[in-house]
């Protein structure tokens, strides 16, 4: 088990669709024991494998005391209008910014046994699934920013010195 380093913007495997797990091997049972011991460091939400530079579906979480990981998982429902919510990301350090995001949101997935496994939730919860799904699409929470504010915090991405 390790804390493994975060992967920052402009790392490619944080802008690729990642591969669904197949089979569950011993590769994949570390790679999960690394990505819980990678959200308990302070002040995180939830970590999605391509953080850790692994292009696959898995992500860990830690919210209200609550950890926990899920395999191959996809939002399968939202409710309520997307609204804009303060949001942050480890591969965008320092930026903080209002996403649009749906106040609640649930998510199917598998466990280390293949078994099925339902996460769902409000609040910061949902915003979490959200979050870490989208990094499993390639996606960064800058693309759910509103165009304005999105083109500002392009501009703040470019100027910061974990660029150079």
């Amino acid at each position: 088990m390790t804390v493994r380093d975060i992967r920052i913007i402009g790392d490619p495997v944080l802008a690729q669709q990642c591969r669904e797990i197949e089979v569950i091997d011993d590769g994949v049972r570390a790679l999960v024991e690394d990505l819980i011991e990678t959200v308990k460091v302070p002040g995180r939400a939830g970590v999605a494998a391509p953080q850790i530079g692994v292009g696959l579906r898995a992500f860990s979480y830690n919210v209200d005391d609550q950890i926990g990981y899920i395999l191959n998982p996809r939002i399968v429902e939202v409710r309520g209008d997307a609204q804009p919510t303060g949001e942050g990301c480890l591969s965008v350090p320092g930026l903080w910014h209002d996403a649009l995001r749906h106040p609640y949101a649930r998510a199917e997935g598998i466990d280390l046994e293949g078994e099925r496994v339902v996460l769902e939730g409000e609040g910061l919860f949902a915003q979490m699934l959200q979050h870490e799904t989208d990094h499993l699409d390639g996606k960064l929470y800058l693309r759910r920013l509103p165009a304005d504010t999105r083109k500002a915090a392009m501009r703040e991405v470019r100027e910061r010195i974990w660029l150079s």
